[in-house]
């Protein structure tokens, strides 16, 4: 746009509005290298001639343009009233209103008019004046507008209009990448944003995204196409947070306008560095539509605000006292965040006025937080500093598929409702340490890459998402790729049960196993380890420590078990064991360890004592105390005196 504004200029056609490939075939054609456009290049000299498929169709103003501004959208507006007449005249800034604008910056495919202003862009001593426009704003051009007739005779100096399109920020504006800026900060610094819809769905606020070139409005594809950068257009739609970003495929390709990663850059020119292409691919977008946090340090962080009636585009804020746990819970699933971690007011740019919605009666397993129940009524007031601020964690939903445990397999990541495979950049035991730890399934034991045959959508995750304080969400891609990787965790196995079994009847082995186990000295006892069915094979490895001594043993595993036979208990026996299973799976060894068994063996002196002993004394002491019972009854029933 910006080479072919020079080219519009040369023609005296007023500024450049469109430029798209053709399909027409042509024998020979002029290609003109991008470098002769540099000042003072002559056309020339760099031009080759050569054969090719396509041509490049360009669509001037004619009759409207904008000189001496930053960009193509921006400068001090003329008009060429007449189309045979060449000469271009100036608009008094009395003359022109927001109505007008709209049509002028339409017309120029620059968006929306943001500023309105004279002296802006290098006025002029005596300019020609054009009539009055009276546009209703709806136009396509500035000259289907009604006027007055008659050109304006004089203007004030300093009063020539001078317009820019779309919130172009000036020369000293920050150059910070997207991935550093809040959404709601980025929609101002991208400068002569397009007119963008979402399509497809029944809400204006999901679908498939398009912007208008040339008046028409075609699909867009954005690549690497991120949550971040969704977040850019749902602020523009006014919808909320993004939610989800979606990259489809259709089986015929159309004309398409694709959106470099560049164009994402602060003060970037969303129309001057956009181009068309024949394209099988496009991109969806879902906004949170009633829910957005704002001036957070993410996408999943800031000051929350509802917007309670869908046809009002206002938004409220929620007082602190009048959000919790479960409320926070809807609000992170429904902007597709990790569940909540902080929730507290003023932490996010407090404002000393806001409009307050109702207080939210969330149970904490719904959708959004409109389909919750509410008190009906918005708060009148809230303290001071206490807007709910909230911050939820933005690590996404994840699981590892394709083998009999769910600590092992291919990772997948959840996005915009669907399991996907997933590939990580520079994949490393390192990464998937991570992975292994948010699953609860202990650390990481192997990665793998696996190639197929076909590419499929896949969810790509960059070297620098892992960094510190990095949000795994806002920074993945989708992404046509073979790869995906594969994760094994050290947890994989279940844990052994070791349980013991012995020949003696005189003691029991029921107790609890904290307080430990006894069998009798010289009694055959077995110590048994076996594990619920996983994999079939794998050894079973008994290991014995004392205070003095230790040992190990090792039998397969049959039938999920072993059996560890002692023929005849003695005080060597005496320590504890413990059960390791160890087995050989998805070409990595795994070993996973039962509880410790404490086991003593009883004194055979201790045992008669207890036994015989015990027992025959009591029964010796019942019988005395029989005899004297009898005897006692006896001389209580004599007759008195002789």
């Amino acid at each position: 746009m910006k080479t072919a504004a020079l080219i519009c200029e040369h023609l005296n056609c007023g500024s450049a509005a469109s430029v798209q490939p053709t399909d027409v075939s042509v024998q020979s054609m002029w290609r003109i290298n991008s470098g002769c456009f540099q000042s003072g290049s002559d056309l020339s000299n760099c031009v080759v001639q050569l054969r090719s498929p396509h041509t490049l169709k360009l669509t001037c103003s004619e009759s409207v343009r904008l000189l001496n501004g930053s960009s193509r959208c921006s400068g001090r507006l003329q008009v060429k009233t007449n189309p045979s007449d060449q000469t271009w005249s100036s608009v008094c800034e009395a003359d022109l209103d927001l109505q007008d604008a709209q049509v002028v910056c339409r017309e120029l495919g620059c968006g929306a008019p943001s500023v309105l202003q004279g002296a802006l862009y290098g006025d002029v001593q005596t300019p020609r004046w054009s009539p009055e426009f009276q546009c209703g704003g709806h136009e396509s051009a500035l000259l289907d507008c009604r006027s007055s007739g008659s050109a304006r005779s004089s203007c004030s100096p300093g009063k020539a209009a001078g317009l820019t399109c779309s919130g172009r920020r000036g020369a000293a504006a920050s150059t910070a990448l997207l991935f550093t800026l809040t959404p709601s900060s980025l929609s101002s610094l991208c400068s002569e944003f397009p007119e963008t819809r979402l399509v497809g769905e029944n809400t204006r606020c999901a679908g498939s995204l398009q912007i208008r070139r040339s008046r028409v409005w075609r699909p867009a594809l954005i690549f690497p196409w991120t949550l971040e950068k969704a977040a850019v257009f749902c602020s523009h739609l006014h919808c909320g947070s993004a939610v989800s970003a979606d990259t489809t495929h259709s089986v015929n390709s159309t004309l398409t306008v694709i959106i470099s990663d560049n164009c994402f850059q602060s003060g970037s020119h969303f129309m001057k560095c956009s181009h068309f292409k024949e394209h099988n691919a496009g991109i969806t977008l879902t906004c949170s539509d009633s829910v957005r946090l704002l001036n957070g340090s993410s996408r999943c962080s800031g000051r929350l605000q509802v917007k309670t009636n869908p046809s009002d585009q206002t938004w409220s804020s929620v007082c602190e006292a009048d959000l919790d746990l479960q409320d926070a819970q809807v609000v992170c699933r429904e902007l597709g965040c990790g569940a909540p971690s902080v929730l507290q007011g003023a932490l996010y740019g407090d404002v000393q006025t806001p409009r307050w919605s109702p207080e939210f009666q969330c149970g904490g397993h719904e959708s959004a937080l409109l389909d919750c129940r509410s008190s009906g009524s918005a708060r009148s007031s809230c303290s001071p500093g206490k807007a709910a601020g909230l911050t939820c964690s933005g690590f996404p939903e994840i699981r590892l598929v394709g083998e009999n445990s769910r600590c092992a397999g291919s990772l997948q990541i959840r996005r915009s409702g669907v399991w996907r495979p997933t590939f990580i950049q520079w994949w490393s035991l390192e990464k998937a340490a991570v992975f292994c730890s948010h699953l609860h399934c202990g650390s990481a034991v192997s990665a793998d890459e696996t190639r197929s045959v076909n590419s499929t959508l896949t969810v790509g995750i960059t070297d620098d998402c892992f960094q510190s304080g990095s949000d795994l969400m806002k920074c993945s891609v989708f992404s046509e790729f073979p790869l995906s990787i594969n994760l094994s965790c050290s947890d994989l196995l279940l844990h052994p049960v070791l349980s013991v079994s012995s020949s003696s009847s005189i003691l029991g082995v029921s107790e609890a196993q904290q307080q430990g186990l006894q069998v009798v000295w010289g009694s055959t006892f077995t110590i048994s380890c076996s594990i619920q069915p996983q994999y079939p094979g794998g050894s079973f490895q008994l290991t014995f420590t004392s205070s003095n001594t230790s040992y190990k043993s090792t039998q397969p595993a049959v039938n999920h078990s072993a059996h560890f036979l002692f023929p005849a208990a003695e005080p060597a026996h005496r320590g504890n064991y413990s059960c390791v299973y160890h087995l050989h799976v998805f070409g990595h060894d795994f070993w996973s360890e039962s509880r410790l068994l404490s086991l003593s063996v009883s004194d055979p002196t201790a045992v008669v004592v207890r036994w015989v002993v015990v027992p025959l004394s009591l029964l010796l002491l019942q019988g005395a105390l029989w005899l004297y019972y009898k005897a006692s009854r006896g001389q209580t029933g004599r007759p008195g005196g002789l």
